[in-house]
């Protein structure tokens, strides 16, 4: 068996066909604007997390934060000693549409420093959602100081997403006009 320097044999297909394999099911639900920030954001978070897998669909991830740095995992907290990648953050799922859920351990949810940091992190996203000419242009691009698997999630995401804001009605709408459109239904 050949542990050269390509262990996951990412040259071996194409970046397309992988991309293809992660797109969701074109039977994407339309969402509010509220779920498609809030689904936006947490995918982003857990995106922006260093890993080096190929996430799949249902199964359950673990974040980790150790020196101000969010690592995602296969294991489990109970499965090694918090020395090794640091402070428990949560369970992670991503979804049939590509969307990321984070459930918050109990120490996550009490710990000022991380609570500080996303606090800070959604500030600058209401930002750039607030300073967007419309929704669909704070959807993920090719951002290359991704690493290959959180490019192609972000892709992925992207695509689910504009989906839904099409069939929810505000692809051309700015963030603050589909806020307006949800208060007059």
């Amino acid at each position: 068996m050949n542990s050269g320097p390509n262990p996951q044999g990412k040259g071996l297909v194409s970046v397309l066909d992988n991309l293809e394999n992660s797109r969701p099911i074109l039977s994407v639900p339309p969402k509010s604007i509220h779920q498609i920030s809030s689904e936006l954001f947490t995918s982003l978070f857990v995106l922006e997390s260093k890993f080096s897998f190929k996430p799949v669909i249902g199964k359950r991830y673990y974040l980790y934060r150790k020196g101000g740095q969010y690592r995602l995992s296969l294991i489990a907290p109970k499965e090694w000693d918090s020395s090794i990648y640091g402070v428990y953050i949560g369970k992670c799922l991503l979804h049939e549409d590509i969307t990321w859920t984070l459930e918050l351990s109990e120490q996550a949810a009490s710990d000022k420093e991380f609570q500080n940091d996303i606090a800070v992190r959604q500030l600058e996203f209401e930002a750039m959602l607030k300073n967007a000419e419309k929704v669909t242009s704070v959807l993920p691009v090719f951002n290359e100081k991704l690493p290959y698997y959180q490019r192609i999630c972000a892709s992925a995401l992207a695509y689910s997403l504009n989906i839904s804001i099409y069939k929810s009605g505000f692809e051309e709408l700015s963030y603050h006009e589909a806020k307006a459109l949800l208060l007059e239904k």
